[in-house]
Order: structure tokens, then sequence, then C-alpha cells
């Protein structure tokens, strides 16, 4: 379950993104001509320390991009690379936003939505003190929920940015993809995705165990 709170971020999550994406190698389209979100879904953190979003954008009528992220209270040590900015939000206080693909949270919640069928987190809104359930923009699906369960994933060992971005820990081997619809992994369990728009499921994550 992903508590949300009625906020204000600033700067805001498409501002930081405007900013970092044009350097990532595999960004395609001017940010110039304005970034929108297109949809989103959210994993949880069992600890419940870090938030978990993967945001799908673009610009303009330019392919739709995923950029997973995570939201600390903290730095994350090791991670200078990963980090897309910080942002102060009116009820949390500063935040610390990270490519996620660089985070070990991510990856232990990727690796299960994978390889057990966890789905995502229902999300939820809390307005004097009564919980408001938020409609899901999007559907993911999962063609890995017969394992019995995801393996330890342990430490981030390497990340191997580009369209298709590889994630390599301790016990599995998670492959996300940059432009769903576009470049597309040779093997593994697979996340698929469905949101207006595109109504045929496309890959957007991989997992294979090490």
């Amino acid at each position: 379950m992903a508590l949300l709170h009625r906020a204000e971020i600033r700067p805001t999550k498409l501002e930081l993104l405007t900013d970092w994406l044009p350097g990532r190698s595999w960004w395609r389209g001017p940010v110039t001509a304005g970034l929108t979100r297109v949809a989103g879904y959210r994993f949880d953190d069992p600890a419940g320390a870090v938030g978990i979003e993967t945001l799908l954008v673009r610009a303009g009528d330019g392919p739709v991009h995923q950029v997973p992220l995570t939201y600390r209270d903290a730095p994350l040590a090791g991670a200078d690379d990963w980090l897309v900015g910080t942002t102060r939000h009116s009820v949390l206080g500063p935040r610390w936003v990270y490519d996620a693909c660089g985070d070990p949270v991510h990856a232990a919640a990727l690796a299960s939505a994978i390889l057990t069928g966890a789905g995502q987190a229902q999300e939820y809104f809390e307005v004097d003190g009564v919980r408001e359930l938020r409609a899901p923009s999007m559907t993911i699906t999962s063609s890995g929920a017969s394992h019995s369960g995801p393996p330890p994933v342990g430490a981030v060992r390497a990340v191997r940015d580009g369209d298709l971005t590889v994630t390599v820990t301790d016990s599995v081997e998670l492959t996300v993809v940059r432009r769903p619809g576009g470049a597309d992994a040779p093997r593994g369990a697979r996340l698929t995705g469905t949101w207006p728009g595109q109504s045929n499921p496309v890959p957007l994550a991989y997992a294979v165990p090490r």
C-alpha cells in the first residue's frame, strides 16, 4: 500500500526530470516541447522508508519513456551517479530523488513484482483521517507469477545504462525497458503494462535469477 499526501513539491517531479532527462543516452525527444506524465505505478517498500514510483513520460508527441524513481529522506551512500535531484515535500520535508535502477530497494521490489506477481501497490490519499483509494493510471502484469518467491536481491553490483538498463545484483539481473514498445530483451520473466492509449501489453522489465 502506498499512502500519498496532498502536498506541494518544489521543484516538482516533472521539473526535476526536465533538467535530468536530456543528459540520458536513451532519451529521445526535445524536453522543450513540454514534459508530460502519461501514467505510472508504484511498488511497496516493506520497510516503509523509501518511496518507489515508476513514471511514464513523454515530451510533445515523442516516444513514451519509462523512468523508475525512488524517494528517500537522506542521501543513499555510493549512489551519487544515480541522483536525479533534491526536492522539498511540504509534508515529508527534503527528499532525495534517485534513478531507481541504481537503488537496491527498487531492485528488490521489481524482482518481487516480476518473479512472484506481487503487482503494484494500491495508492491511497488520507483525508481527515479517512483513506481514499486512488484509481491506478495503468495496469501491470507479470509472466513469472508461478515462481515460489524472488531470491534475496542483496547489493547492486553494477548498472549498465542504456535503452535497456541492466541492474546486476547478488542474485538476479534486472532489465528496465526505457522506451516501452521499442527495444526488447531476449530472455527472462517479464513485467508488461497497459495504459490509456496503449491497450496491447508491452514489456516494461525483465528478471533473470543469477
